[in-house]
Parts: structure tokens; C-alpha cells; sequence
């Protein structure tokens, strides 16, 4: 429960509306030159906004305590100070002095890049009317409070009023709006849901803070696709964005160890290489664990039922765990054949061919499914070097075979382990009948 006071309906507003509505015009009319993009300087920011700033935007984004958010708006705040054109840096969290200890850090100099240690809406408001500039940051929502209202800031009528008078801004002079948001325990965006709705764009900064990958992420996107990711790469110093991100996530694989299979995923229009690593030990206790890092819980405890039902390996008894290397996250179901196959390698201390890429959904059946974008992801995956592609038999049938990799269809999980360990076939099949036997 949260109190929320209503302000007397006699009380002077500072903003008053005005008397003079326009009148409705055929969509035949409409101009669309509003939608004309800006770039960042970014080229992995651009991506995920849809290709670039729109005029007139108010963007949120949110992530966890120390992820990176400050630091990837002042980058972007310092490259549009110096192509197009003067940029407000408000920040309610820092002072001046320590904003510039961290521009210093990373390089920032541009003189048309102006910070303000301010938490009040109005005297933002001001500072608007006065600097005229072409981009406001605004670094957190949280912090920003109206005196008009007499609740703290951060609560529900501070956010939503506070946010309303930066609307404001942007819709009316075009004036692009950044907004950093905090975010919950949960993962959310803390504060009223009405704040994702009065925003044009919600974005989020993801990763662990303990690996170097960041990840953004749109969730919501007026003037583009929200299917699309950024990968950044965290340096000494500051964000600095990675062009090819499978080359990265695939830098640190090891050669010759088990447990350990490539898929290609899709996160909009980009083929993403990721690594799949399975462990599978004896279990010591009477509920053996299960663990996923970057995949779909569920997901993973339906492939091991299907490996135990349709394929015969004994899982019951042992701890699994199952992680997407370098801190992203799958949730495509492209991955379920690399999955499967990680968690047979494990078991049978056969590893999957260096060179060989895996994509595939799993049906309850055992079956092997066809996925989209097929010759994207192989178009990748042979531009990286890998020689094999274990795909289902459909998708392998109607793909062109001049793609530079050898693709070898399947139509079941048992066929792609036996292509996949070819020298541990007779290894698996035993383990499989003697469990037959004895059930």
C-alpha cells in the first residue's frame, strides 16, 4: 500500500492548458518527418533503438546497481555534444565532481556536454528554457522530485508527475529525452507501471557484474523492433561495444572438453554464436540438483525427461548443470538440441566435434524440430570457421549445400547424439539397453 495525496482541484497548476485545440487530420496528411533518426556514435546503441534517436523520444533505461547505465548515457550524451549539437547531463545521484572524476576517466571533453546536479523538476525545467540543448539526460527518475506534491521522491505520484513534465519536454519543443530508472529485486522497473507506459522506448542494460559483456535489450519500442541486442564489452575505460559478438563469446572455448556444444541463436536480425555448457556428476543427495545459468529452467528439465524416456541415459540420480557462456541469455528454442546434446556429452565423457555447430527444438517425443532463420545462423557459423551444422532433417533438405558446411539432418535426439559421438556410439547404446533392461 502506498499513500498517494490529492492536490486541491482550486490549486494553481504551474502548467496550464491551453484553450486552443487542434483539429483532427486525415492519416492521407500526416507528415512523417518526425521520424527521422539520430546517431548515438554508438553503433550497437543505434541497433537496439531501431537505427537511431527519433526527435521528440523519451527513452527509459533500466538495470541493476552498477551494471553501467551512467556510464553508457554520458558516452553517448559526449558523442551527440559533438555531432549534433548541445546536450543536458542532469544528474540527481552525483555531484559534478564526481561526474567529471568519471569523464576524466573515459576520455570525455567535449565543451558542449553540460552537467547539472539537480533534483527538482522545475529548475530542469528551467535549465531547458535557458540552455536550449538538443538531448536532456536525466540520471535517475527516482532522485527527481515536484515541489508541488508534498510526497518523497521515488514514490508512485513523484515518478509519474515527474516523468509527465519530461513528456512534456520532448513532445513539445522535440527535444529527445533520456531517463535512467531503477529497478527492483525482481528485475523490474521500480515505481508505477504507468512509467514503461508514458515512455516511447524501455530499454535494458543486463549482465553480470562479475563478466566483462553487458547486454541491452529493448522491451518496448514505438519506432522500432524490440527483437534486437547490443552486446558492450565493460573496460577500464568505460563501455566500449562489441561488432562481433560471437567472435568474443567464442574466444575463451576450450578444444577437446566435453560438456561443451555450439548453437546459433537469433536475436532479431543477428546470428549469435553461443557456447552451451553442460556438467553432469553423481548426485549425493535424495532430490539430485538442477541448475541453469542463461536457459529456460523449465525448458531444461523437459530435455533431460526426453533424454531419459526417448534416448535411455540415467539422469535420475545425478546433478545437472547447465549454463550459456559469457552471460547471455537463450530464449529461443533453437538451443534445445545443443542442450540435450551438452548434457549426453557430459554423461558419457564424449565431447562434440571443435567444428561442429548445433541447432534444433525438442519435441516430447523425442523429435527434432525445424527452427527459423536457418541460413542466417549457418551463413555465421561457416563465416567463423565451423565445418558441420547437426540441424533437423527438414531444414537440411531444403537448405542450398553450396553454404560452405556440411549439414547433416536429423530427425530424432538419439540420431544427433549418434552423429554427434560417433566414437561413443557403442558406449551410449550400451548405457541405453542396460537401462532398458532394467526398468
Amino acid at each position: 500500500m502506498v499513500e498517494e495525496t490529492i492536490e486541491p482541484a482550486d490549486r494553481e497548476k504551474r502548467h496550464k492548458e491551453s484553450a486552443v485545440f487542434a483539429t483532427p487530420t486525415p492519416v492521407t496528411e500526416l507528415s512523417a518527418n518526425g521520424a527521422e533518426r539520430t546517431s548515438s556514435g554508438i553503433s550497437e546503441f543505434d541497433r537496439v533503438l531501431g537505427g537511431g534517436i527519433v526527435a521528440g523520444s523519451l527513452i527509459l533505461i533500466g538495470g541493476d546497481p552498477g551494471i553501467g547505465k551512467s556510464t553508457l548515457l554520458i558516452q553517448v550524451a559526449n558523442n551527440l555534444s559533438t555531432s549534433a549539437g548541445r546536450v543536458l547531463y542532469v544528474s540527481g545521484e552525483e555531484s559534478a565532481e564526481q561526474i567529471k572524476l568519471r569523464s576524466n576517466r573515459i576520455g570525455i571533453s567535449s565543451r558542449e556536454l553540460l552537467i547539472a546536479s539537480e533534483t527538482n523538476i522545475e529548475a530542469i525545467e528551467r535549465y531547458v528554457s535557458d540552455v536550449a540543448p538538443a538531448y536532456v539526460v536525466i540520471d535517475s527518475i527516482q532522485t527527481m522530485y515536484d515541489p508541488e506534491l508534498s510526497s518523497a521522491p521515488g514514490t508512485v505520484s513523484q515518478v509519474r508527475s515527474c516523468t509527465n513534465a519530461l513528456a512534456k519536454i520532448a513532445k513539445s519543443a522535440g527535444i529527445p529525452v533520456f531517463i535512467v530508472g531503477h529497478v527492483t529485486k525482481e528485475g523490474s522497473l521500480a515505481g508505477p507501471r504507468v512509467l514503461e507506459h508514458m515512455v516511447d522506448t524501455v530499454l535494458y542494460f543486463e549482465g553480470d557484474r562479475h563478466h566483462c559483456y553487458r547486454v541491452l535489450r529493448a522491451v518496448k519500442n514505438r519506432f522500432g523492433s524490440t527483437d534486437e541486442l547490443g552486446i558492450f564489452e565493460m573496460r577500464e575505460s568505460g563501455l566500449e561495444e562489441v561488432p562481433n559478438p560471437s567472435e568474443a563469446l567464442l574466444s575463451e572455448r576450450p578444444h577437446h572438453g566435453t560438456g561443451s556444444v555450439v548453437t546459433s541463436t537469433m536475436e532479431g536480425t543477428r546470428p549469435i554464436l553461443v557456447e552451451i555448457q553442460a556438467l553432469v556428476a553423481p548426485s549425493y543427495f535424495a532430490s539430485p540438483r538442477r541448475t541453469c545459468t542463461g536457459v529456460d529452467y523449465n525448458k531444461t528439465l523437459m530435455i533431460l525427461a526426453v533424454l531419459e524416456k526417448r534416448v535411455g541415459l540415467s539422469l535420475g540420480n545425478k546433478d545437472v548443470y547447465v549454463n550459456a557462456a559469457g552471460g547471455v541469455r537463450i530464449i529461443e528454442p533453437a538451443a534445445d538440441l545443443a542442450i540435450a546434446l551438452a548434457v549426453a556429452s557430459s554423461l558419457t565423457d564424449h565431447s562434440v566435434d571443435f567444428g561442429t555447430v548445433v541447432l534444433g527444438e525438442i519435441g516430447l517425443a523425442g523429435e527434432v524440430r525445424t527452427v527459423g532463420q536457418v541460413e542466417k545462423r549457418l551463413k555465421e557459423a561457416s563465416r567463423l570457421g565451423f565445418e558441420r551444422a547437426i540441424l533437423a532433417g527438414r531444414s537440411a533438405a531444403k537448405l542450398n549445400r553450396s553454404m560452405g558446411i556440411e549439414m547433416i539432418g536429423v530427425d530424432s535426439v538419439r540420431a544427433a547424439i549418434d552423429v554427434a559421438f560417433s566414437e561413443g556410439r557403442e558406449s551410449i547404446n550400451k548405457r541405453a539397453n542396460a537401462n532398458e533392461q532394467s526398468g
